[in-house]
């Protein structure tokens, strides 16, 4: 065994360890050193995980868990920092995470279409008309109360986002045609969110159409404007944050998911695992009607598998955002953060069992090379 794989075997060690001791200290009612070897544990367990390669597609998942599970055992800690209200993070996380996308991005990425129209014009109509029919469906079955209805609504009509795109790269899908979707799907939001919120939640509770477009304007079309600009002056000069920019993402949507969960916690424990049926049928359900959609449009399985990925994953951050806009981030905000933590778990699974599950057909995409394609692999 070498040094580096005694220091993951070791790390896997001492997060058994942190297991014991946190079982122990809350048998004992100790719960505030409890938390401490929570996060002792998360952090072993990670740093372990890495020298596995079975198991690295699964750290963003486990890093998900984890602030599900310390939000929900001590929402306190995550509510309130140094006597300041953390659903304020919310919007300027969400703004750093397209900001971060958008210098990532250049006019390319939008000539895509023209490369591949027909997988790009398939997933748009896919993602605008699958996920919202789903949740307004799921919303009147379930018989939610209003705004968690209108919850549901809002995360089956938000674009996706950039966890699509990392779940694309670790299925070994076609991540050009999920980049140009990601980014089309996000540009249209500003439009077609409000639109159909105003549809299909207004019987919910009552929407404000164009003060939602204005505040996803703020939020997200302005933020990926700034990293686009950004991106064409300092382009090959800030090497750096193209690679930091994807970790940083993925940190925000876990103090995201964190935050709403720990507001959110008295209704999770009513309604929670009603929550989370729904979130899994929803999902699940996108993933299959978007794959079997494109079959249907005789597209090769890369494409589909690719467009499938683009439809069950949504924008949960820019749901939350929105939610924490209006105020309503315990409520409204409730599903889509917990719909972000099992589609992320959903996806790494389902990225595992893609990028080793043969096609039996020649899968050449239509575009395989982009800027953001490299530098995920990088």
């Amino acid at each position: 065994m070498n040094k580096k794989q005694t220091i993951f075997s070791s790390s896997l060690a001492l997060a058994g360890i942190s297991l014991i001791g946190i079982v122990v200290l809350l048998l004992m009612d100790y719960q505030e050193g409890a938390s401490l070897l929570v996060l002792s544990f998360f952090a072993f367990l990670l740093i372990g995980m890495q020298g596995y390669d079975r198991f690295k597609g699964f750290s963003f998942t486990v890093w998900v868990i984890a602030a599900v599970g310390v939000s929900m055992t001590f929402p306190s800690y995550i509510t309130e920092v140094a006597g300041y209200k953390t659903d304020g993070f919310i919007v300027p996380l969400i703004q750093l995470i397209m900001f971060g996308m958008g210098t990532t991005m250049g006019i390319k990425d939008f000539q895509g279409v023209l490369k591949m129209p027909k997988g790009v014009i398939v997933g748009l109509v896919s993602q605008f008309t699958i996920m919202p029919i789903l949740a307004i469906s799921l919303a009147i079955l379930m018989d939610f109360p209003p705004e968690i209805a209108a919850g549901i609504v809002l995360i089956g009509s938000s674009p996706s986002g950039v966890s699509s795109n990392i779940i694309t790269f670790l299925a070994k899908g076609n991540l050009a045609l999920s980049i140009t979707l990601t980014a089309f799907t996000t540009i249209l939001a500003p439009f077609l969110t409000p639109m159909l919120m105003k549809l299909l939640a207004g019987q919910f509770i009552p929407i404000d159409s164009f003060q939602m477009m204005i505040s996803i304007i703020k939020m997200i079309f302005v933020p990926i404007i700034a990293g686009m600009v950004f991106n064409k002056i300092f382009k090959g000069r800030a090497v750096w944050l193209n690679i930091a920019m994807p970790y940083i993402a993925m940190a925000a949507n876990v103090i995201i998911i964190a935050v709403i969960v720990a507001a959110g916690r008295d209704s999770l424990l009513e309604i929670g695992l009603l929550l989370l049926l729904a979130a899994i049928i929803h999902n699940a359900s996108g993933y299959v009607l978007g794959y079997w959609g494109c079959r249907l449009f005789k597209m090769n399985k890369i494409d589909s598998r690719t467009i499938a990925i683009e439809v069950g994953m949504q924008n949960g951050g820019m749901a939350a955002g929105i939610a924490s806009e209006l105020g309503k981030a315990a409520t409204l905000g409730l599903f889509p953060a917990i719909f972000g933590t099992w589609m992320d778990i959903s996806g790494s699974f389902l990225a595992n069992w893609w990028r080793t599950a043969p096609t039996g057909e020649d899968d050449s995409s239509e575009l395989t090379d982009s800027p953001q394609s490299r530098d995920l692999e990088k």
